[in-house]
């Protein structure tokens, strides 16, 4: 009996030592769009690797806030995160390319140049130890504030939320004349609550869905910039797969990016009308207006370039878009 009870456990040992759980954290809410397309991923990954791989997603920022989380990843309490272009930054600074205000308009636009400019993002991720499983889109900021705002000038008398631990982003708000306040995006709801801050730029589903519009019912119908995201899993753990899964498993999470773009880029018009029956009050701007926004913006490119945003990828991104325009333009006529 003893003989057989060890034999069984040389027989099972083997196979259950090829399980890997894979732990992923977010800060989107629980049952949003983003929660569901992740747990289809996982879903996927199950059946692809017949039970081999299993992911198990903690959403709505029960782990913390994106820099929580990055630090959980790097020690390994967490082996993936499905986080934003701002989180993304914080690994490798040259996604912030991706996010200058205002240099990409559209989402056709958007498309062009990451589709372009991701390998090189990749490839960068790759070498500080991330394998980026799929990009994604969170939705075009906008600022939202409790008091009406037209002008960057109003904005710059609001005490206005930013992403706590970065200081190189901080100083740049603050020598712009800006008031800002470092917080955990999990302490919107109170900060606005208190007013300790009193405006944020953020997409408007995210506003909606985390009820943050409650609190500041303005919103200046202005594209500030596309907020991207990404799925990405630290290269330890990716290669612990079996080289024979990884393929199928990564097609399976590049399709759930896919997915997921189409489907924020819908609900992200459908939560500003949505908004709207519920009170929130969007600014429009007229042109003079609008081309002062972009001349004070583009005013502080050069305070961007080479700072936050490498320069070399901010000049390939203003050249992918501006070949894009082109070509567009050249279809046109």
């Amino acid at each position: 009996m003893i003989r057989f009870a060890l034999l069984l456990c040389l027989t099972v040992s083997p196979a259950a030592a090829q399980t890997l759980l894979v732990k992923m954290g977010t800060v989107a809410p629980e049952g949003s769009p983003w929660h569901q397309i992740l747990q289809q991923m996982g879903q996927q990954w199950q059946k692809i690797s017949a039970g081999k791989v299993t992911l198990r997603i903690y959403p709505g920022g029960v782990l913390g806030d994106e820099p929580d989380m990055i630090t959980k990843m790097r020690i390994g309490q967490l082996q993936a995160v499905a986080i934003s272009g701002s989180g993304l930054s914080r690994l490798e600074p040259a996604v912030a390319c991706l996010q200058i205000p205002m240099m990409i308009e559209s989402y056709e636009e958007l498309d062009y140049v990451r589709d372009r400019i991701a390998p090189r993002l990749e490839k960068l991720l790759d070498e500080k130890g991330y394998v980026v499983l799929n990009w994604g889109d969170a939705g075009w900021v906008h600022f939202f504030t409790k008091t009406p705002a037209r002008r960057l000038d109003d904005i710059r008398k609001m005490k206005l939320f930013t992403m706590a631990g970065d200081a190189e982003a901080l100083e740049l708000y603050q020598s712009a004349g800006f008031r800002p306040v470092p917080l955990a995006t999990t302490d919107m709801m109170p900060a606005l609550q208190t007013g300790l801050i009193e405006a944020f730029d953020v997409p408007p589903l995210l506003a909606m869905l985390n009820q943050w519009f409650g609190l500041a019912r303005n919103m200046i119908d202005l594209k500030w910039a596309p907020l991207v995201g990404g799925t990405i899993v630290s290269k330890k753990t990716w290669e612990r797969i079996p080289d024979s899964l990884r393929p199928a498993l990564l097609e399976a999470a590049r399709s759930a990016g896919l997915r997921l773009r189409g489907e924020i880029r819908k609900l992200g018009d459908d939560a500003v009308l949505e908004m709207k029956k519920r009170g929130l009050n969007v600014i429009t701007l007229d042109a003079a207006t609008m081309a002062e926004w972009r001349r004070e913006v583009e005013e502080a490119y050069p305070k961007l370039r080479g700072r936050l945003v490498p320069a070399e990828l901010f000049d390939e991104v203003r050249r992918l878009r501006d070949e894009f325009r082109a070509q567009r333009a050249k279809k046109a006529s």
